[in-house]
């Protein structure tokens, strides 16, 4: 589709615009010489309109008015924004109620054998899951539902039966915190308006909260070992003290600090966290093809080996998020035809490890029977490898340049609900489903 733009501004020239055309895209498109129009349209939804803008610029540039909207919607300050004082106070607020949820077993004499494992994601998640609740403004209604979710969970997780060497309970807990995170890109997102494109800039605000809390981390990390040893010289030692308080607190803030200087300052994970995604992505592929070859010459194999084969499944996973963020970080920023079909390459050998442990998990269901910790990981398997083979088609047909990148990632965004369905199933059924076993 092309058509005609006149640029009254300067003389009737005529620019031609090809691309694959959204109800946004064609009105910029229409009312690119209509300042005030465009106003109200950057108004009606500013994420959308900056990410459909962004796409047809290049189509677009040389046009003053569109010129003038690339300025606005891409400047970056050198200075660092510390927001607003409200939101600051917000932020103190949650990282001290993080960390007195932290301390509840010191506090209230509870297990910590007990406590952490059914608990750890209630310490950061809520105070995550409540600023973004905070910040969009949220109807009570869903502030409601959050609230009943997450309250929930407390009490479902807490009177499990203790029983130590009870996998449904591990489970439980594992997904659980899948679970939490579910209900986090639920106040993430905010409303139905463009949600593929917000459940993607979900996966892009993980991608960066890594970045972020590994770089306070390393930071908190320099000043711990600074401090403890500066108090050594002078003959005191405040290991245990730092650690039990000072410590703790500064670990459940990590997050929510870095949340805040990414929502505040978006320009300073924004250049990192894709180059970070363009030079692992060639790396990992080049590792899981020499570490599928390694295999065959190794006495190891993930269909005997249990061990083997909860680490072979780790190593999936973490694969399959590079290759999601990766999507998540090219599909906002320059679309690279090198990168794509790196990402398709690496999208293949993941298929390929996954059929290696999804046939594993089958021959031990086969050879011993059905047990929770097999059911969990063959369900999670079958819906990793559909995700993947979904994933894997739109990033050929991008490669080949038959569709836009952003195809790739609305595929990934709309799968995103069928983790959840699953993170339910194993939290809150498999217990009951298994006996507590």
């Amino acid at each position: 589709m092309s058509r005609l733009l006149t640029n009254r501004n300067a003389h009737d020239s005529f620019i031609t615009i090809k691309t694959n055309y959204t109800p946004m895209k064609d009105q910029i498109v229409t009312y690119i010489n209509d300042p005030k129009q465009l106003e109200k349209l950057y108004r009606t939804n500013k994420s959308q309109f900056k990410q459909s803008f962004n796409e047809l610029y290049p189509e677009l540039k040389g046009n003053t008015v569109a010129d003038f909207w690339d300025e606005r919607l891409n400047y970056e300050s050198e200075a660092v924004n510390w927001g607003t004082g409200k939101e600051l106070v917000f932020v103190i607020i949650a990282s001290l109620v993080a960390g007195l949820i932290a301390k509840l077993p010191a506090l209230l004499n509870i297990s910590e054998d007990y406590f952490y494992p059914r608990n750890i994601g209630f310490i950061v998640f809520p105070a995550l899951t409540a600023y973004f609740a905070w910040k969009n403004k949220l109807a009570s209604g869903k502030i409601a539902f959050i609230a009943c979710a997450i309250l929930g969970s407390v009490v479902f997780i807490n009177y499990l039966p203790h029983v130590k060497t009870s996998d449904t309970l591990i489970l439980s807990c594992i997904h659980l915190v899948l679970f939490l995170g579910s209900i986090l890109c639920f106040s993430f997102v905010g409303d139905y308006r463009n949600i593929e494109n917000k459940r993607l800039g979900f996966l892009k605000y993980l991608g960066d909260l890594v970045v972020m809390t590994g770089l306070i981390g390393i930071a908190g990390g320099i000043m711990t070992a600074l401090t403890i040893n500066l108090f050594l010289l002078i003959g005191l030692h405040i290991e245990t003290f730092y650690f039990n308080y000072i410590g703790v607190f500064a670990a459940c803030a990590a997050p929510l600090v870095a949340t805040y200087l990414i929502q505040t300052n978006p320009q300073l994970v924004g250049k990192i966290s894709p180059v970070i995604a363009k030079l692992f992505s060639p790396l990992v592929l080049v590792m899981l093809v020499v570490y599928l070859v390694a295999i065959i010459y190794s006495a190891k194999n993930p269909y005997n080996d249990r061990e083997f084969l909860l680490i072979f499944n780790a190593l999936l996973v973490g694969v399959m998020a590079l290759i999601f963020f990766s999507i998540a970080e090219t599909n906002q920023s320059s679309k690279s035809n090198t990168q794509i079909w790196i990402l398709f390459l690496l999208s293949i050998v993941t298929i390929i490890v996954n059929g290696v442990a999804f046939s594993a998990i089958i021959f031990r269901i086969v050879q011993w029977g059905v047990t929770p910790n097999r059911a969990a990981v063959l369900g999670s398997n079958a819906l990793i490898l559909i995700n993947l083979l979904l994933v894997t088609f739109q990033l050929y047909k991008a490669a080949q340049r038959k569709v836009n990148i952003s195809a790739v990632g609305k595929t990934i965004a709309y799968y995103l609900p069928v983790y959840l369905i699953w993170a339910i199933i194993v939290t809150f059924i498999f217990p009951f489903l298994f006996g507590f076993k």
